[in-house]
């Protein structure tokens, strides 16, 4: 496996001694035009006095003026793509003498690219058969459903209940609501359907439900809550019929069929997305594979902050306070350096085949994208698209955009087998 070690390069550089001299003249008149000292105009002290009152000052801005520069002019002349910030060290600046310095840094991986035409790829077209189709439509129409009251009784297994909800121990933030409910549903929890089988409405009732670790909702999972619950109608559930009515609330269709083909269309859609996403991470994978070389730590280190700041983000979504955790940044870039390699890896070949392929984001697809997250975030376009080029998301934008458009012509030029 190629390692980074191959990207690491380290020169030795001198500044000539004229150019030091050169330098440090500039520096000391501008700072003798900067300075007040006593019993001197600005602009009179003499040099022999500024010298010796702001060598340290005159050291670093000589320094600052001179290392980088020098440091260019070097690589540039090697024709030495750099990455990441240069480490300098054994640096040697006395009086008289030439300034010399080790850089040591990073440079952008060359390599040439294999075969990426005719990929072998799992895929297989999708289908859709008429259960999904029905199954879906039936979906729909529970969206539909409607639940008009009936008289007051007692509660019978399969009634919709409206049940009201009041926490009364095992919470920090209490629940105190409305809920629906269905008796003896495989949904709705075994200590709720034994307090409301054979309950009238108003009947008052308490209950201890104990959810599991894995409940979908964080504030209930684990817990062991204590409920006082207090049926208030059951509803019998009414569902339309599936017929060309129906079809014509749902939209612009006219007749059931027609609903039932877009249903098809819809589905068809949904799963060949699925299989076209796996068999495009499948020719990532044979890509990257086919194609080893070494990937700058610069490179790798930036994607593994890219790869936790998402996973903050995700953490913050789930209401978790991500500057409550801990983060073992060189055990985190340990665990994370493979799949980090690889993306970067990854990202480098479709880069590398876009420009032979010139496949590039038109300034169409990218408005189109911009407009999408106007739409989402509720703000006008040229507001929406002046923070984006601010953020610097813009850019982003187009390369996630040529990105896909390189995922779909290699996928169009794979090899597809069932």
């Amino acid at each position: 496996m190629a390692e980074a070690v191959d990207c690491k390069r380290s020169v030795e550089i001198e500044i000539p001694l004229d150019e030091v001299e050169r330098a440090r003249e500039r520096v000391t008149n501008s700072l003798k035009q900067r300075v007040r000292l006593p019993g001197f105009r600005p602009g009179k002290a003499p040099l022999s006095m500024i010298q010796s009152r702001f060598e340290g000052e005159i050291r670093h801005e000589v320094l600052e003026l001179l290392v980088p520069q020098a440091f260019r002019d070097r690589v540039q002349k090697e024709e030495l793509k750099v990455v990441g910030t240069p480490d300098v060290s054994d640096l040697k600046f006395e009086a008289g003498q030439p300034i010399r310095f080790k850089a040591e840094f990073e440079i952008a991986p060359e390599f040439e690219l294999g075969d990426y035409r005719g990929i072998p790829v799992r895929y297989e077209e999708p289908t859709v058969s008429e259960e999904e189709v029905d199954k879906r439509l039936e979906s729909m129409r529970e969206n539909k459903a409607e639940y008009p009251n009936l008289d007051p009784r007692a509660i019978e297994n399969g009634d919709h209940v409206l049940v009201h909800l009041k926490s009364l121990a095992g919470l920090a933030e209490p629940i105190d609501q409305d809920v629906q409910m269905q008796v003896g549903a495989e949904d709705t929890f075994p200590g709720f359907n034994e307090a409301l089988l054979g309950a009238s409405p108003e009947d008052l009732k308490e209950v201890e439900i104990t959810y599991p670790e894995d409940y979908g909702q964080e504030r209930l999972a684990g817990k062991t809550v204590r409920f006082e619950l207090t049926p208030k109608f059951i509803r019998r559930k009414e569902l339309p019929a599936l017929d060309d009515e129906f079809a014509r609330d749902l939209g612009d269709y006219q007749t059931l069929e027609e609903l039932r083909e877009a249903v098809r269309k819809t589905i068809f859609h949904e799963k060949q997305y699925v299989a076209q996403q796996a068999a495009k991470e499948e020719l990532i994978d044979k890509l990257v594979a086919a194609n080893e070389f070494a990937v700058p730590n610069a490179y790798t280190d930036k994607q593994i902050e890219n790869q936790v700041r998402m996973q903050l983000r995700d953490l913050a979504g789930r209401g978790i306070d991500p500057n409550s955790i801990k983060l073992d940044w060189e055990k985190v870039k340990e665990n994370q350096r493979e799949k980090a390699v690889r993306s970067v890896r990854a990202s480098l070949l479709l880069e590398k085949i876009a420009e032979r392929e010139a496949i590039h984001a038109t300034k169409d697809e990218v408005d189109r994208e911009v407009q999408r997250v106007a739409r989402q975030e509720r703000e006008p376009v040229p507001v929406t698209r002046a923070r984006l080029e601010k953020e610097g998301t813009l850019a982003r934008i187009a390369d996630h955009i040529r990105t896909e458009k390189t995922l779909h012509f290699l996928f169009e030029q794979a090899q597809k087998q069932a």
